[in-house]
């Protein structure tokens, strides 16, 4: 069995700990990649963990954890609420997907509130700032071992 989690990053979350720290926090995505890393390796699960601001790298990597990844861990970022061409990569993935946001998005604006993204998830995580991210790696390693 494959053991390799894909932790999917969509656009301007590289800029964490410098983008609306208020609403995000301080924490960096190297940071946050290093607890994945560190979570996934006690767990004995790999984590493959990408960011891109390009919608079409990001449907790419959906493809390529097809055939090396046994979960994915997906923060679309804004393409949560835009990318249909998501949502049907994420249609043809069919172990465990975890749709994570950092911020409590139901808590925003309106215009956070729809999710093309949850209709195909297994399980969402969100609130729990860059702390969700370690527990969807726990979250997921449970996911797996069951199936």
């Amino acid at each position: 069995m494959n053991n390799t989690i894909f932790v999917l990053n969509g656009p301007n979350l590289n800029l964490l700990g410098q983008r609306e720290p208020a609403i995000y926090g301080a924490t960096t995505l190297a940071e946050i990649k290093e607890r994945c890393l560190a979570k996934a390796n006690n767990l004995g699960f790999g984590i493959d963990f990408r960011q891109t601001n390009f919608e079409g790298e990001l449907v790419e990597s959906v493809h390529q954890a097809r055939n090396e990844a046994c979960g994915i861990i997906i923060n679309p970022a804004g393409y949560t609420f835009t990318s249909i061409a998501l949502l049907d990569a994420l249609k043809t993935f069919d172990p465990p997907k975890i749709e994570l946001h950092i911020s409590n998005v139901h808590a925003r604006e309106n215009i956070y509130h729809k999710s093309l993204i949850s209709r195909v998830a297994t399980a969402i995580m969100i609130g729990f700032g860059a702390a969700g991210y370690e527990l969807a790696v726990q979250a997921m390693a449970g996911m797996v071992e069951r199936d």
